[in-house]
């Protein structure tokens, strides 16, 4: 009986920063994948600056490596467009889709815009790998995030018409 007391009063105590806690702004609202994705030309970059070990001796192959000039990667990256699709209103929340394009080929597909949710966290990376395989947007709905799928489905096809 004599530590009913301070029991409880620790208990209350521990309780309190629950009480109060607030999640910051990365928690609310929506999804923004391309602010945190970095870019094509830092993954080059980085690519470019890094030389990678394998822990073994390179094998000959009796051919010479390929190399690019920065005249090639700039060809190469003024082919490539981005295309942005519309932001599409689901029940979920906002959905909007970036494609990136090299001729007709679908090289990626970012989220701009989604809802920050456990399911549509999980179906993003999902989708986008069906629309790389898919080179189109008939793909998949993704269970559990149907609404963020169809928002998903239709943003990256509006895309693809505009960049015809």
């Amino acid at each position: 009986m004599k530590w009913a007391i301070p029991v409880a009063v620790l208990s209350v105590a521990g309780l309190v920063p629950v009480w109060l806690y607030s999640p910051g702004a990365a928690h609310e609202g929506e999804i923004n994948e391309v602010a945190a994705a970095p870019t094509q030309e830092q993954q080059q970059t980085t690519q470019q600056t890094v030389p990678k070990t394998t822990g073994s001796a390179p094998k000959a192959t009796g051919a010479a490596p390929k190399t690019t000039t920065p005249q090639q990667q700039t060809q190469q990256q003024a082919q490539n467009r981005t295309v942005p699709g519309p932001a599409v209103n689901t029940s979920e929340g906002t959905v909007q889709v970036q494609v990136t394009l090299q001729g007709t080929k679908i090289i990626d597909v970012k989220a701009l815009r989604a809802p920050n949710s456990d399911p549509t966290r999980m179906a993003l990376p999902l989708l986008r790998q069906s629309a790389l395989k898919a080179q189109s947007a008939d793909i998949d709905t993704v269970s559990g995030a149907t609404a963020t799928s169809e928002g998903y489905k239709k943003s990256l096809q509006a895309a693809l018409d505009g960049a015809k």
